[in-house]
């Protein structure tokens, strides 16, 4: 146990814990989306979701598990950012987006405030829907998510910030995808750099679109 501390504490264990924890995040984020998708097919379908979801005697743990993930990657992603401070004491005069030949990006130089954008906005959303306003569906036990959802977002300030957090998450994927397979020893190639950008695009464009189209045509859905 000693040994496996140790190792989970050295520089490389962190930067291991920072990828694991942020993969694991990212295939939360996939499926979260693929079951919000579902508000758009119907709202029999989304319903139904919501309360398998609910339902589930897992969905405590499940939710602790989350929250837990998402402050492991924040606090590591915190220490290994003023470590690497510490090593360079003198700061840069000027910062400026590097060359060809460099990844910094502003995507990359802002992964600390975006990381804390989404700890904060993740309890929130949970709260926000789990505990909002309950309507009973057509079938009785069936709570009518569809109809909250429909509400919280045809008000414009909800679907503001959610678009704001949502480009923010977006950056934060940008860099953080390939940056997690450098970091377990994978070589960042050219095609997984694009293919983690594309997919930083598809699902924060994926989650910001949802609140636009239901303030435009919710009355439809």
């Amino acid at each position: 146990m000693n040994a496996l501390t140790r190792i989970l504490n050295s520089p490389v264990g962190r930067k291991v814990t920072m990828a694991v924890s942020g993969l694991l995040l990212l295939g939360f984020l996939v499926a979260h989306l693929t079951g919000n998708m579902l508000i758009l097919v119907s709202k029999e379908t989304f319903n139904h979701y919501g309360h398998t979801l609910i339902s589930n005697p897992m969905i405590y743990l499940a939710e602790a598990g989350l929250l837990g993930l998402f402050v492991m990657h924040f606090t590591t992603g915190l220490y290994l950012t003023r470590k690497n401070r510490a090593a360079r004491p003198q700061a840069y005069e000027r910062n400026e987006r590097a060359g060809y030949a460099s990844r910094k990006t502003l995507a990359s130089t802002t992964m600390i405030f975006s990381g804390l954008v989404v700890l904060v906005f993740v309890p929130l959303h949970i709260w926000g829907f789990k505990f909002g306003a309950y309507y009973e569906s057509a079938e009785p036990g069936v709570r009518d998510l569809h109809r909250l959802v429909i509400e919280t977002f045809q008000q414009p300030a909800w679907v503001i910030w959610y678009v704001a957090v949502m480009t923010i998450v977006g950056f934060h994927l940008w860099h953080g995808f390939g940056s997690g397979f450098e970091s377990l020893g994978l070589s960042y190639r050219k095609g997984l750099r694009r293919f983690g950008q594309f997919l930083a695009v598809v699902i924060a464009g994926g989650f910001l679109l949802i609140p636009v189209l239901i303030y435009m045509i919710g009355d439809k859905l």
